[in-house]
């Protein structure tokens, strides 16, 4: 179903159901990512559940200091796929996460508002000019979307594998799609000449 007007980037907090009829194949993705042929398809198969928690608490090592909004996700999927953790702190800070999909990552991420300071902030890492425009395109940016931090509409999150060679530059929001207003996650994946382009969409559960 769509979002309600209470689900913003400020607030996540819920359960998310990826809707495979709205979302872009993944394939392409997961294969530049290395993932092999029947984990790819299995996961195309499966129905993948986020259970999100979004609130302010101690940062993530290596960080010993203030508070910041932290996003703890539990992706869990259907056809007996193994879950996957992602816990965000959103203060640009570089750290490392491994699991047994994505192996070995560097990420970072932060909020950032609309327009330009988005188009900005996800020029570089290795995404080209056609890639800044598509990851800025297409999102909700009145008033009643900037909720995050100092007024924020969205957050981008890059991830590189470096044993494996790819980056992936994601910007999270609210999307008008098909007449409903939806999360949205857009993607670009890089690994040396090879691109992809990627819109996953989530369906509010509770």
């Amino acid at each position: 179903m769509a979002a309600p007007a209470s689900k913003t980037i400020g607030d996540l907090n819920g359960t998310w159901v990826m809707n495979k009829n709205l979302s872009d194949n993944t394939e392409p993705g997961l294969a530049l990512q290395g993932i092999g042929y029947l984990t790819r398809k299995a996961i195309g198969f499966a129905t993948v559940t986020l259970a999100v928690k979004q609130y302010r608490g101690p940062p993530l090592p290596p960080s010993t200091g203030g508070e910041c909004v932290r996003i703890d996700i539990e992706q869990t999927a259907t056809g007996g796929i193994k879950g996957t953790t992602e816990n965000r702190c959103a203060d640009g800070e570089q750290r490392s996460h491994s699991d047994w999909l994505f192996g070995t990552v560097d990420s970072h991420s932060h909020f950032v508002a609309a327009g330009d300071d988005l188009r900005k902030a996800v020029s570089g890492h290795g995404v080209d000019d056609a890639g800044a425009d598509y990851l800025a395109a297409n999102w909700l940016a009145d008033e009643a979307e900037k909720t995050g931090p100092d007024g924020a509409a969205h957050l981008v999150s890059v991830a590189h594998n470096q044993k494996d060679g790819w980056i992936a530059v994601q910007v999270w929001g609210f999307q008008n799609i098909g007449g409903e207003r939806r999360y949205a996650r857009s993607i670009v994946l890089k690994k040396g000449d090879k691109k992809v382009e990627m819109r996953l969409v989530y369906d509010y559960v509770s």
